[in-house]
């Protein structure tokens, strides 16, 4: 049977210190993909946010379309004066018919 040798206390340190550093390493990896995770996720949901302004954003553009449509056919072209309500109806130029 062969003798057993024992490693000198600075081998064993710098073999503590691989293993110390080796496990910080895997729990520095594993906080890193953790924090990807979680930015992934943000993303998503940021993306998911922006789809759903920008559909109601159309929405409203679709609103304001059906809205002006009904008001030029009950007054008319023109505009308003959203301050004190009044309807002002566009004149007719010649150079509007050109």
């Amino acid at each position: 049977m062969s003798e057993t040798k024992k490693f000198t206390q600075e081998e064993l340190d710098q073999i503590t210190k691989l293993q110390e550093s080796n496990a910080e390493k895997v729990s520095e990896f594993g906080q890193i993909e953790i924090e990807i995770l979680l930015a992934e996720q943000r993303l998503e949901n940021l993306k998911a946010a922006k789809q759903s302004s920008q559909d109601q954003y159309k929405k409203l553009q679709q609103q304001e379309q059906e809205l002006v449509s009904s008001l030029n056919d009950k007054y008319g072209v023109g505009t308003v004066d959203v301050n004190t309500g009044e309807f002002i109806p566009q004149k007719w130029r010649f150079d509007n018919l050109c």
